[in-house]
């Protein structure tokens, strides 16, 4: 039985900060919120979390951040075709690869021991739950704004009156989504190593 949805925002190298967060269905209520760095914590918590196979979890997809020779292909580097004829398209150093494969061996092992696992992508997910704003993405009175709709529209009263960091945020936005899965209201988008990407 299904007992807690987890959100991760994973962040597309250890030097950009992750956010978990867990939240109890039975109850609403948030019950560990925190923020983690390498891929050795992510797989410290996901080892150390009792509620493992209690659990549905939605981990988001990393921009890859690659650094690529010359500002225009950084620029538009999300406009780029996902498929293409290789014959009539350069793709060096893979500089057209949107999303990062961090962490994808660990989540797929996840998946193999029969975990509830799927991605997800933050920007469509806040779409989805109107949780957008006319802010730059991921700015401070964006990340303000997200904070206040979760707590007004959602109920997430847990959360703190100071701010608190954007992974965790988005982490909360993945819980969010892994509730919507149980209720059947989420498709499969696409596929990510392995992985369903779910909206």
């Amino acid at each position: 039985m299904i007992t807690h949805s987890v959100g991760l925002s994973l962040g597309a190298g250890s030097a950009i900060e992750s956010g978990v967060a867990v939240r109890e269905i039975a109850t609403g209520k948030l019950i560990y919120v925190d923020k983690l760095f390498s891929m050795n914590d992510v797989q410290l918590f996901f080892e150390n979390y009792t509620s493992l196979k209690n659990s549905v979890i939605c981990v988001s997809l990393p921009w890859d951040n690659t650094m690529l020779e010359g500002k225009w292909r950084v620029l538009s580097k999300p406009y780029q075709m996902v498929q293409t004829n290789e014959n009539h398209f350069l793709n060096r150093d893979n500089w057209t690869q949107r999303f990062s494969t961090r962490g994808c061996d660990l989540f797929l092992k996840l998946k193999e021991q029969g975990i509830d696992i799927s991605r997800f992508e933050v920007y469509l997910t806040r779409q989805k739950f109107n949780l957008y704003s006319n802010y730059k993405e991921r700015s401070s009175a964006d990340c303000k704004f997200l904070q206040s709709a979760l707590k007004l529209e959602f109920g997430f009263d847990e959360l703190p009156v100071n701010m608190m960091p954007v992974a965790q945020l988005e982490a909360v936005v993945g819980v969010l989504l892994a509730e919507e899965k149980l209720k059947n209201n989420t498709k499969e988008i696409f596929e990510f190593r392995g992985l369903g990407v779910i909206l």
